[in-house]
């Protein structure tokens, strides 16, 4: 083959390379997950404040617990707001261990002397309602789910269990239990890595970032590469604010 030929072949070899190792891998729900021993048992607490400028405002500590029992594993969130009375809200959510299969999401929020319960059960192709709980605003939720879908308020720790390396992308369906949007497959993007300051000291990341679907508002995320416990997240607003939720422990 002549060297111009060998050349172009060459060139067109590692752009065809290139494109199938970008484009995004589906992480089928019911599939084990490459990094799922990474998730461990235990609390972390996080600080979630709005950045306007100059200007910083603290709206509550997030507790999320992870917690095994042989083929399921629940995780457990608490937010515990300022002011007086405080609002807190609480959620329980039950997987299948190793495929972060979502089982049940339950979600109570207590704000101005109001109390909402909320409940969900995820099946293969539908989220519905859980009509045996008591005072459940959601009980006669249908939401239709034509491929399987991931419980969105447990993201942060699925991505921890999926295998984060440069130029890796994961497309992911996720369902927010109770939203008004249906299902839908959301692209996140290992873009590089960044040496950030965490609770302990520097902490060197894959920085992760999506857009969820809303061009223009790229939220990016900070996971320690030993771990894949997320440090950090920054998130834009639309009134030009930042939402970011820092690790403290």
């Amino acid at each position: 083959m002549p060297a111009p030929y060998r050349s172009t072949l060459a060139v067109t070899l590692l752009a065809c390379a290139f494109a199938a190792q970008a484009a995004p891998q589906y992480v089928a729900v019911g599939s084990p997950l490459p990094r799922f021993s990474l998730l461990k048992e235990g609390s972390h607490r996080y600080l979630r404040y709005l950045k306007d400028g100059e200007t910083n405002t603290p709206m509550d500590i997030w507790q999320r617990t992870v917690k095994f029992d042989g083929k399921r594993f629940t995780i457990h969130q608490r937010w515990d707001g300022t002011g007086k009375p405080a609002p807190v809200k609480i959620l329980d959510s039950s997987f299948d261990t190793a495929t972060f299969r979502p089982l049940q999401h339950t979600r109570i929020t207590e704000r101005d002397g109001k109390r909402v319960v909320e409940g969900f059960a995820f099946a293969a192709d539908r989220i519905t309602g859980l009509p045996a709980l008591a005072d459940n605003t959601q009980k006669d939720l249908n939401m239709a789910s034509p491929e399987g879908t991931f419980n969105f308020e447990a993201d942060i720790e699925l991505l921890q269990t999926l295998p984060l390396a440069a130029g890796y992308e994961a497309e992911i369906n996720f369902y927010h239990p109770g939203g008004p949007s249906a299902p839908a497959r959301y692209t996140f993007k290992v873009v590089g890595s960044e040496t950030i300051n965490g609770p302990s000291g520097a902490v060197d990341c894959w920085l992760v970032t999506t857009d969820y679907n809303r061009a223009g508002y790229v939220s990016k995320f900070w996971f320690a590469k030993a771990t894949q416990l997320m440090v950090r997240q920054d998130s834009p607003m639309s009134d030009g604010k930042v939402l970011i939720k820092t690790l403290l422990d």
